[in-house]
């Protein structure tokens, strides 16, 4: 009976001792707040600024530089994209509809097949077709102002006048009468949504089908964990792949939802 009352004296205090622990050693983890889309007073927003804006959406939002630098080759640089333009409308592989170089520039994020860098096609079009993936939709979803402005930049990046007028708040507001009800979109319900939704074959093979400018993902699961995977798409910088540029956004752990997140893991995960 004595060794019985020590054995139990011992497990409270073990008890209390891990409780308090967990309560008190802990440093407690606070989620981020959820991201603030960034408000513009369009009436009075300066060339300037817009061109500022440009630049941002170009390095983030747009993730246009995943694909477009000097890193990965994976497709053509843009810094004289905006001074060359005329010259590729009148080009026999030209087969869109501008009427400008602006236009070019417009339809370029809009449009990409209708003009394709040899080279840099989609694999076995015969530079026909772009990988590149919608700017309108998915992730990326840019509006009409922040692609103006992204064709502002690129004006300005070719160190050409930017030609590009600033919407006002009001057309702004015509053209995108519903942005609210845009950002709260239904979930995807299967991990082949989730994979084209986000683009994950512009830079990732997946079943022998995709861009190189990821780790081929084919057979991740064979080497890789869920717990490795989940990590790696919320905070792509933790663990790099050797051989592979850090370009993957880490603006996912923001975009994708909870339980899409669990497909997309368990789909990886299973493929050995």
């Amino acid at each position: 009976m004595k060794h019985f009352f020590k054995v139990l004296v011992f497990s409270l205090l073990m008890i209390g001792f891990f409780a308090g622990f967990s309560n008190f050693g802990i440093p407690e983890i606070k989620p981020a707040p959820p991201p603030v889309q960034e408000q513009l007073d369009l009436d009075a927003i300066t060339p300037e600024r817009f061109i500022a804006l440009g630049e941002k959406l170009f390095n983030g939002k747009g993730t246009c530089t995943l694909c477009h630098n000097a890193v990965g080759g994976r497709a053509p640089l843009l810094d004289q994209t905006a001074a060359i333009a005329a010259d590729r409308l009148v080009e026999a592989r030209y087969q869109g509809s501008a009427g400008d170089a602006q236009g070019y520039l417009v339809e370029s994020l809009l449009e990409p097949s209708a003009y394709v860098v040899a080279g840099f096609g989609k694999a076995g079009s015969a530079d026909t077709i772009s990988p590149m993936p919608s700017v309108t939709a998915g992730s990326i979803g840019l509006s009409e102002v922040e692609i103006s402005a992204v064709v502002a930049y690129l004006q300005d990046l070719a160190g050409l006048e930017v030609t590009v007028d600033i919407p006002n708040t009001a057309k702004a507001e015509a053209s995108e009468p519903d942005t609210q009800a845009k950002a709260a979109r239904v979930a995807l319900a299967s991990a082949e949504e989730v994979i084209t939704r986000f683009a994950c074959t512009t830079c990732h093979k997946l079943a022998g089908e995709g861009g190189d400018l990821g780790p081929d993902l084919s057979h991740i699961g064979a080497t890789r964990d869920a717990a490795y995977l989940r990590r790696a798409i919320l905070d792509p910088a933790a663990d790099i792949a050797a051989g592979y540029p850090p370009v993957m956004p880490p603006t996912y752990a923001t975009e994708i939802y909870a339980g899409e997140l669990e497909l997309l893991v368990a789909h990886l995960a299973a493929l050995q």
